[in-house]
């Protein structure tokens, strides 16, 4: 996973009183619950923060989404201030960034968690893949294909409109045109670095202690205080590589060139390393791709709610 350009082609191949909680919510998600052998505490523990009334989405004033303020940043990598940078993290042959101007939108704080994957596919009977129901309930959900996460966030942009405790400002943005989905290329690197261009979410330089990299496997979502981190946005660096709904291109990038001169055998972008990967593949600007039937313990995904 240390190349520049991350390709994966070959593959197109309750407990006790918590239970009866669940099942009262309508969500006993029975089984992931039966693959899961921890007590009813372990269980209470690892989902705590999240409602269970509400597919497993975080339990804050807004479901777990953040606003991110309208505004340009600068995106792709200068050599001079990050010595690692690849090169198809250059903006063009003649500008080692670009300056992209967003709108406001708002995105996950946290990755999507296999407790909530699991909702959507008990509630739709979607057919997932079995070892994706097989990880901690609040570890990041695994083994998704970019397939499996777009199906995920149409149910959940559906599921939400016909919530009765939808929060006013989410409400009124989805409205007004939006739509909950995956983050584009830019929607996820401004989240991630912001206006002043960092090279990692929280400074210039790798802090071990911020981010699930080089180690043996994942980690409960959030595990990683980073209170230098933009936004109070929780693993952007490392845990699980996340899937984007942008197709792999060369820069500069352009919002609406997701589906131009596309091969049939595009690659999407993912971006944030993962728990396997070192510091080169934790900063911001990085630019992995896998193809969209990809299924791996090392891919994930989080949301975004945009009008893009």
């Amino acid at each position: 996973m240390n190349n520049q350009k991350i390709t994966l082609r070959t593959w197109r191949a309750c407990v006790g009183r918590y239970c009866v909680f669940l099942l009262i919510s309508g969500l006993c998600l029975q089984s992931v619950f039966a693959q899961n052998t921890s007590s009813t505490a372990q269980l209470a523990a690892q989902l705590q923060g999240f409602r269970a009334d509400a597919w497993f989405l975080p339990d804050d004033e807004m479901l777990g989404f953040v606003p991110i303020p309208a505004g340009s940043f600068p995106m792709g990598s200068n050599p001079l201030i990050d010595p690692m940078a690849f090169e198809n993290e250059r903006w063009s042959q003649t500008s080692r960034q670009g300056i992209v101007e967003l709108p406001d939108y708002y995105i996950s704080r946290f990755e999507v968690t296999t407790a909530q994957f699991a909702a959507f596919v008990e509630a739709t009977a979607y057919r997932a893949d079995p070892q994706s129901q097989q990880q901690a309930l609040n570890h990041p959900v695994a083994y998704v294909s970019w397939t499996d996460a777009v199906a995920y966030s149409r149910w959940l942009d559906k599921t939400l409109r016909e919530a009765a405790f939808l929060p006013p400002a989410l409400k009124d943005f989805l409205m007004e045109g939006a739509h909950v989905t995956l983050p584009n290329e830019a929607e996820w690197e401004k989240a991630a670095k912001g206006a002043d261009g960092r090279i990692y979410p929280w400074g210039n330089q790798m802090q071990s202690q911020r981010a699930n990299v080089a180690s043996g496997g994942t980690m409960a979502v959030g595990s990683f205080s980073c209170p230098e981190c933009l936004f109070d946005l929780k693993d952007m660096s490392g845990n699980v590589w996340e899937w984007t709904r942008s197709a792999y291109q060369d820069y500069p990038f352009e919002a609406s060139n997701n589906r131009v001169n596309l091969a049939e055998d595009a690659l999407w972008v993912m971006r944030g390393g993962s728990y396997n990967d070192e510091s080169n593949n934790a900063r911001a600007a990085v630019r992995g791709a896998a193809d969209p039937g990809a299924r791996r313990p090392f891919i994930g995904f989080r949301l975004v709610i945009s009008k893009q």
